[in-house]
């Protein structure tokens, strides 16, 4: 993929996104050919951190006890919960379902299996589940985990990724740079044998083609 012809779509995208009430979002698309995601080997499931966000809000919970919960609050992660709220955030899904919509969730290593206990079976189906609180500090894993974005294939009849890398409100360069982040880290895995085609798109517009 040629920087040149990446700008040109995207300029494309924006000339032509007119005028709407909300902000819309900006979505990477790749198509492939010659490989069968439906096999165990060739299926995708990759969390990429973009270098600049996707400009969308995302908001960090942690479950955590005594020290770890003091250290997650003055890193200013915008939910701490006890191991007591977690067990009255299981009794209440309506909250819980409301959370996962705009939260990204850690946990204290030696609370992972009561997470797993109480909240597992909502929160794993919608892979929404807690990672360990391990390799860094809480502040610089919540950080990252504001800018990852989760793409996975699909099946054998759709070889399609798409992805959301930004919104209209971005610079072009800092969507391109993302877009470049997510593209050579799927080349990296699949093979860019594979790869057929490539479109960036808006939310209400019609995918423009990069190659």
């Amino acid at each position: 993929m040629k920087h040149e012809e990446l700008n040109n779509a995207l300029k494309k995208c924006f000339e032509d996104k007119g005028k709407r009430k909300f902000t819309q979002s900006v979505e990477f698309i790749m198509n492939f050919g010659g490989v069968d995601f439906s096999k165990q080997d060739k299926k995708l499931n990759l969390s990429i951190v973009l270098p600049n966000g996707t400009g969308k809000t995302m908001k960090v919970a942690v479950f955590a006890d005594g020290n770890m919960a003091l250290d997650a609050k003055k890193a200013g992660v915008d939910l701490v919960m006890s191991v007591d709220e977690m067990a009255d955030l299981s009794k209440d899904r309506p909250r819980l379902k409301k959370l996962m919509v705009d939260h990204v969730f850690f946990a204290q290593p030696s609370l992972m299996m009561q997470v797993g206990k109480n909240l597992g079976q909502i929160m794993g189906t919608r892979e929404k589940l807690p990672k360990p609180i391990v390799g860094g500090t809480i502040e610089k894993l919540a950080e990252e985990a504001k800018r990852t974005i989760k793409i996975k294939t699909k099946g054998k009849y759709l070889p399609v990724l798409a992805c959301i890398v930004g919104t209209e409100n971005m610079e072009e360069e800092k969507i391109s740079e993302n877009i470049i982040e997510v593209y050579e880290t799927v080349l990296n895995t699949v093979g860019k044998h594979f790869v057929k085609s490539a479109y960036v798109k808006l939310t209400m517009g019609k995918p423009v083609k990069v190659f």
